[in-house]
């Protein structure tokens, strides 16, 4: 996502199957079109309520020459913040990873999944871990020269407080993997709520701050896995059951009010509460109090001018 961008900028044309059983062609996989409206772009996330998808045409990418993963650890949101932007600045389109982690959401994995080997779990005074990877399509050289200068400009500037390096592809594999494990781990801890948010990645810290604190308050004993794509403001904002509770009680009690905290929080900044995994038919509700009227008004009226019959994936998106 970091360096080559979401579905719609990765797709250049699509074949669709209309609700009345028609064919668009538009595979032609121009990067300039603009005869007309971006029918392209309409259908992709739509999810199946406009349109079936039967073919795309995919924007392709070498494989890059040399790939470097580190695993750093941060004092703060604010400081994975802060090394985001530095790494940014010194690897450009080179940063092709960029993941932050919460300490629960780390502690789940080392509890659940003790064969794997968390960095710096054993250290108290580390809140917060980033995985960042860089890919060059020059040389592994290169590609090492500007990650230990962006690593050492981030020591100094008192972004990180350590990091380990992958030496080889197995080791960055494993690093990956632990990050990976987070929703397995907290599955084996128990029922969870889980949140797909999107905020803007300058606001983001501040967020968390209030957010968490608001549940703390509100709710006792709650307890936060944060974890997500910090390169492009995506948090897997997820609240687990108290510890000594019961989680089945708990989900039954109290999710519709932690949904309700959380996502008036991202309304709050500025965010949207469906990042990556869409609305389907659980979040149709939520999508009629956060988005707007008008908003609304105009999906309703490009589903009822595509599929006046309702035929596609009804129940989803649109009440």
């Amino acid at each position: 996502m970091l360096r080559y961008g979401n579905t719609r900028e990765l797709c250049l044309g699509l074949e669709v199957v209309t609700p009345q059983g028609e064919i668009w062609n538009g595979l032609r996989g121009l990067r300039k079109d603009n005869t007309g409206y971006d029918l392209r772009n309409l259908m992709i996330g739509s999810e199946g309520t406009l349109g079936i998808i039967t073919a795309a045409t995919l924007k392709l990418f070498p494989q890059p020459a040399a790939r470097l993963t580190a695993w750093a650890a941060v004092a703060s949101m604010e400081q994975a913040v802060a090394l985001l932007g530095l790494a940014q600045r010194h690897l450009g389109a080179g940063l092709t990873g960029f993941e932050v982690m919460g300490r629960f959401a780390l502690g789940l994995v080392h509890k659940h999944m003790s064969q794997l080997r968390v960095p710096f779990i054993d250290q108290a005074d580390v809140p917060y871990c980033v995985l960042l990877e860089n890919s060059d399509s020059e040389s592994e050289q290169h590609a090492r020269e500007r990650f230990e200068s962006l690593l050492e400009t981030a020591f100094e500037a008192g972004c990180v407080s350590d990091a380990v390096v992958a030496e080889n592809l197995t080791q960055a594999q494993q690093l990956w993997h632990i990050r990976e494990s987070i929703p397995l781990a907290q599955a084996e801890e128990g029922l969870n709520i889980k949140h797909d948010i999107s905020i803007a990645v300058s606001r983001i810290p501040a967020f968390v701050e209030h957010t968490d604190a608001l549940l703390a308050r509100e709710i006792a004993g709650v307890r936060l896995v944060n974890f997500g794509h910090l390169g492009d403001g995506n948090l897997h904002y997820n609240v687990q059951a108290p510890a000594d509770g019961d989680a089945k009680a708990f989900l039954r009690d109290e999710e519709a009010r932690v949904n309700a905290l959380v996502y008036g929080a991202v309304a709050e900044f500025g965010g949207s509460f469906s990042a990556e995994h869409g609305v389907g038919a659980l979040k149709v509700e939520t999508l009629q109090k956060y988005q707007s009227p008008v908003a609304l008004s105009m999906m309703r009226a490009v589903k009822q001018a595509l599929d006046p019959q309702n035929l596609l994936n009804p129940g989803r998106v649109l009440g």
